[in-house]
């Protein structure tokens, strides 16, 4: 089951074993690395988005019209799967890949991500460094996250998810000085997030596999 789905809806559970991962659009904050954008879409499967729990409902505005077909179609390898408590748990990654993504967090990116997603991550924290730039990031609020696509391929299912968010940011030099952003103004975010996940895995967690903007 590759793709962003059925993210952990114990969200204690997700938080408990501290998977993350981050990626996606965002004026007045560091961009994310392109390769990450251009070439991510491998299944994999690791421990970022844990799903448990009893199903609940989704809300109207939780899933395109487009992605129903490929939802059923990882229901049906995976009758465990259930699209609320997956979207709980791409939410708290999305969160915890995007402060592990700001802070260098490599070690937290290590299991959260699939290999090119992370060595584009990892690449551009290096030149970050390198330049003496600091973020000083804050994810305000999400607005949305709603499944946009699903499918299952060779035993991987991949969903992807949309977020619409609001993210406070400034980059500081290494003395410390604000070079861009406010603090005090958030900007709207709109990334594209696929996480992934082979279907047979006894590993019920997803990975970050894929970014883009929306």
């Amino acid at each position: 089951m590759l793709v962003f789905v059925v993210l952990l809806a114990m969200v204690a559970a997700f938080l408990a074993m501290r998977l993350y991962a981050v990626l996606g659009k965002r004026t007045g904050a560091e961009p994310l690395p392109r390769a990450a954008e251009e070439r991510l879409g491998t299944p994999p499967v690791a421990r970022p988005v844990e799903v448990q729990g009893e199903p609940r409902a989704i809300g109207p505005r939780q899933v395109d019209a487009g992605a129903e077909n490929g939802l059923r179609a990882v229901i049906a390898a995976d009758p465990s799967f259930d699209v609320a408590q997956f979207l709980d748990g791409a939410k708290s990654a999305y969160r915890t890949i995007l402060e592990a993504y700001w802070k260098g967090d490599q070690d937290s990116l290590e299991w959260l991500t699939e290999r090119e997603v992370r060595d584009a991550f990892v690449e551009a924290i290096a030149e970050r460094t390198a330049a003496g730039h600091v973020l000083d990031n804050r994810l305000v609020t999400i607005e949305r996250a709603a499944v946009t696509e699903a499918s299952v391929e060779a035993g991987v299912a991949r969903i992807t998810v949309r977020f619409d968010a609001d993210i406070a940011s400034i980059t500081r030099d290494a003395d410390g000085t604000i070079i861009a952003g406010s603090m005090s103004d958030a900007v709207e975010t709109h990334d594209m997030w696929t996480f992934a996940r082979a279907v047979r895995s006894a590993d019920p967690n997803w990975k970050l596999a894929d970014t883009d903007e929306a």
